[in-house]
C-alpha cells in the first residue's frame, strides 16, 4: 500500500491530488489564517469559518500539486479545481467537489484579490451616460438621481442624441411605445423624468422651448383606492411575535415599533444614524423625501426597544448606522426589501390576514389609528411628513363614522 501511495504521488496532476497528511496550505498558510480571521470578524460562526478554512487549504495544496502559481489564479483555475477528482485521505472522501465547497474556494480567491495577491476580474462596464444626462442628474435631488437618469437613458436610443431635432410627435410616439412594454405606473414616473430633462435642456438652449408640454399625461387616479391597513390589535400581535431572547428578535421588535408608532418608511429605517436619537429630549430625527429633516417624538415603548437593541443586539462596529443584518457577514441593512422582510416574517408568525405585506402596511395602520383616535388630518400629516394635504385626506376614507355624518341622502330615499 505504501508503494502504491508513493507511485500515486509521483503521478499527481491537476486531475488527481494525493497526500498522506492533512491539507497543507504551504506558502499560502499565513493568508489562509488571515482569511479565517477576517471571516470571524465579519460575524461568521466557528463551524462556518472552519469550512472556509478547509476549502482554502485544499485549494492551496491543489495549486502546489498542479504546479500553478498563485499569481496565475483566475476563474479558469477555479473551474479546473472544481472539476478535479479529489483523493485526499483523511480530509475528503468524495472524488467530486460540491458546489458549496467551490463557492467557499471562490470566496477565498476573492479575498486574495481584495488583498492584491491575485488579479481581480474587472467588473463589466456599465453604459456611460450621455454628458447631458450627467449634467441633468446634477440638478436632481439625491434620492431620484439614479432612477431618473436610468429612465432618460432608456429613452435616448429612440429619441436620438440630438435634442435640437426632437419634436412633439417624436416625444409622444416614444412614450406611447413605452406603455406597451412596461406598466403604466412605471411610464408615469418615466414621463416625470423626461419632462424634467426637457426643461433642463430648454433652459440651456439645447432643445425647442415647451417640449416638456408634449410629453403625454398617463392617466392614473391617485388615492382612488382605500388605504391598506390592519387593526391596532393586529399590529400588537405582529410586535408580540418577536423573540426577545434572540438578537434578531430584539432588532425586529425595535423596527416594528418604529414603523407602527411613528409611521416611518422603510427608507427611514435604513438611513437612521446613532446621532439621530436624542435620548435627553426623547426625539428622533428623520430625513425623508426631499432631504427634509423632521424631529419626531420617540414613544416610550419604541425608545425602550431601540435602546435594548443598541445595548444587547447591535454589532460592535464603528459604523454609525443603527440597524444591521442579523446574519454574517456583518453589514448594515440595505434595500427597503430588508425592512419589508421583517414585517413579512412577523405576519407569517402571527398568521393573521393582511391586505399587503410590506413596511407600508404599518405606516398606513399608524395613520388610520391616529385618525380614528381623534387626531386631526393636520396632525397625522405632520407625523407622516406629507407634503400635500391630499395625501393625508386619503386616510379619511377609512373613518366610516365620520363619512356617514357628511354623506348626503340618496335622491328618492325616505
Amino acid at each position: 500500500m505504501a508503494t502504491k501511495g508513493r507511485q500515486g504521488m509521483a503521478k499527481s496532476s491537476e486531475d488527481h491530488c494525493h497526500g498522506l497528511r492533512c491539507m497543507d496550505a504551504g506558502d499560502l498558510d499565513p493568508l489562509v489564517t488571515e482569511f479565517t480571521r477576517h471571516l470571524t470578524v465579519l460575524g461568521h460562526k466557528s463551524l462556518t469559518v472552519s469550512g472556509y478554512d478547509a476549502a482554502a487549504r485544499h485549494l492551496a495544496q491543489w495549486l502546489t500539486l498542479a504546479k500553478i502559481a498563485v499569481a496565475d489564479i483566475d476563474d479558469g483555475v477555479a473551474d479546473r479545481f472544481a472539476r478535479h477528482r479529489c483523493r485526499c485521505p483523511g480530509i475528503r472522501r468524495e472524488r467530486s467537489v460540491s458546489a458549496k465547497y467551490v463557492r467557499r474556494v471562490r470566496r477565498f480567491i476573492e479575498f486574495l484579490g481584495e488583498r492584491g495577491i491575485v488579479q481581480r476580474k474587472p467588473k463589466p462596464a456599465l453604459p456611460t451616460p450621455h454628458r447631458r444626462v450627467v449634467e441633468f442628474q446634477d440638478c436632481v435631488t439625491e434620492l431620484t438621481i439614479d432612477r431618473h437618469g436610468r429612465m432618460v437613458m432608456r429613452l435616448l436610443p429612440a429619441l436620438g442624441i440630438r435634442p435640437r431635432s426632437w419634436n412633439a410627435q417624436l416625444i409622444r410616439d416614444v412614450i406611447i411605445a413605452e406603455t406597451k412594454r412596461v406598466s403604466l405606473a412605471y411610464v408615469k414616473t418615466m414621463t416625470m423624468a423626461l419632462r424634467g430633462y426637457l426643461r433642463f435642456l430648454s433652459a440651456r438652449g439645447l432643445c425647442r422651448a415647451g417640449l416638456d408640454q408634449a410629453v403625454p399625461i398617463i392617466p392614473q387616479w391617485r388615492l382612488s383606492s382605500l388605504p391598506r391597513y390592519i387593526r391596532s390589535s393586529d399590529v400588537e400581535t405582529l410586535i408580540a411575535t418577536c423573540d426577545q431572547t434572540t438578537a434578531t428578535g430584539v432588532r425586529d421588535r425595535a423596527i416594528l415599533l418604529l414603523l407602527a408608532r411613528l409611521g416611518l418608511r422603510a427608507g427611514d429605517i435604513l438611513s437612521l444614524r446613532l446621532t439621530d436619537v436624542d435620548w435627553q429630549q426623547a426625539t428622533l430625527s428623520v430625513r425623508g423625501k426631499g432631504r427634509r429633516e423632521t424631529r419626531l417624538p420617540l414613544p416610550q415603548d419604541a425608545g425602550d426597544a431601540l435602546l435594548a437593541y443598541l445595548d444587547q443586539a447591535r454589532p460592535h462596529v464603528a459604523d454609525v448606522r443603527i440597524f444591521f443584518m442579523s446574519n454574517a457577514p456583518i453589514r448594515p441593512l440595505t434595500g427597503s426589501s430588508a425592512v419589508s422582510d421583517v414585517v413579512r416574517s412577523a405576519i407569517r408568525k402571527a398568521g393573521i390576514p393582511v391586505p399587503s405585506n410590506g413596511a407600508n402596511l404599518l405606516r398606513h395602520s399608524a395613520a388610520t389609528a391616529m385618525l380614528r383616535g381623534g387626531a386631526t388630518l393636520d396632525t397625522v400629516g405632520a407625523v407622516l411628513r406629507h407634503r400635500s394635504p391630499d395625501m393625508t385626506a386619503h386616510y379619511a376614507k377609512v373613518d366610516v363614522t365620520m363619512l356617514l355624518q357628511i354623506a348626503q341622502p340618496w335622491p328618492g330615499d325616505a
